[in-house]
């Protein structure tokens, strides 16, 4: 069995909590996943990373400014 406390802080679950994190509504959430922007999973609900999100959000800011 391996130990999950170390990534369980790094873990939203379910819609709600990936938009109370980015700060924008679910339709958005859900819009981002189907557009294929939003790096998520699914186990059971949507599942995403906070520090997977932070790094699409670095990558999008690079982006924009180079």
């Amino acid at each position: 069995m391996t130990d999950t406390t170390a990534t369980a802080p790094d873990l939203l679950y379910g819609a709600s909590a990936i938009a109370d994190f980015l700060g924008v509504k679910r339709g958005v959430v859900y819009h981002l996943i189907e557009t294929r922007r939003l790096p998520h999973f699914k186990v059971g609900k949507v599942c995403a990373r906070r520090s997977k999100l932070l790094a699409a959000m670095d990558a999008l800011e690079e982006q924009r400014v180079g």
